[in-house]
């Protein structure tokens, strides 16, 4: 069954492209025609294209590993951060940090800053500081919460990246062709598609063009989170099921042993 259909997609205005006198040439097979001079995208294509990375992201959130998703774009800020965070995955809708991905350790140390400066609140170290400390301890946290509050709980590197316009985070795709990290993207008719791995030819700059692609493709996340979860179960069940077997022939063992005796007993109290 496919993820989305065409008229969802028409209605939600993924099929508008950029210019032509804007287009990057490697997406003319992504493009249907010209309107007005307009390209209009193939939403066939965008329909099989989703369905491709909707099933890629459903395995990888069955293996428990993680998906960042990258968008700094007013337009798409917003979407973003909701349906990550409703399948629990990390986000940056804020300014790309630089090295995020092929300098990690650093971006887990500032991480790990603000965790410690929790811990000053906490354990009431904050009341021994001056109004001034406090005040620039306070700013300190509040710009790592801004930046890195939606990474905090991403302890390693994803195992894939989902962006949101490929031309405006092209330094977060360089890091992850860098790294082999496979990536997800919307892509326009602007935009270069060759660095992508899953690529999704469809209008990135409509708010309601990106949220229907993101609900398709975090549905099959949610879908692969909930079969590893019953995976979990099944797998403890059957360990409960093994365990049991051993127990009731130890007990058997045991009602064996004291018939036995009895027997034993009887036999000598009737020779007696």
């Amino acid at each position: 069954m496919s993820r989305t259909n065409f008229d969802t997609l028409l209605e939600a205005g993924c099929h508008f492209g950029h210019l032509k006198r804007k287009w990057n040439p490697a997406m003319a097979p992504y493009i249907f025609m010209e309107r007005n001079g307009i390209h209009i995208i193939d939403l066939h294509k965008t329909v099989a294209k989703i369905d491709d990375a909707a099933e890629a992201l459903k395995q990888i959130a069955k293996s428990g590993k993680k998906i960042l998703f990258v968008a700094t774009k007013k337009q798409a800020k917003q979407v973003v951060a909701e349906k990550a965070a409703a399948v629990n995955m990390p986000y940056v809708i804020e300014r790309w940090p630089g090295g995020m991905l092929t300098n990690f350790p650093t971006i887990r140390k500032a991480v790990k800053k603000m965790a410690n400066i929790d811990k000053l609140t906490a354990d009431g170290t904050y009341s021994n500081l001056s109004k001034r400390e406090i005040l620039q301890i306070s700013r300190q946290r509040a710009k790592l919460e801004k930046n890195l509050g939606s990474i905090a709980d991403l302890t390693r590197l994803p195992s894939a990246l989902f962006v949101v316009d490929v031309l405006k985070e092209q330094i977060a795709v360089r890091e992850a062709n860098r790294l082999g990290i496979p990536v997800f993207a919307i892509v326009d008719t602007n935009s270069n598609p060759d660095n992508i791995d899953f690529v999704i030819p469809a209008n990135d700059d409509a708010n309601k063009s990106v949220e229907v692609i993101l609900e398709a493709c975090c549905a099959a996340i949610a879908e692969g989170l909930e079969e590893r979860k019953a995976e979990k179960v099944d797998v403890e069940a059957a360990g409960e099921a093994e365990n049991k077997p051993r127990k009731r022939t130890a007990k058997a063992r045991v009602e064996k042993s004291e018939e036995a005796e009895e027997e034993t007993v009887e036999t000598a109290e009737a020779e007696a």
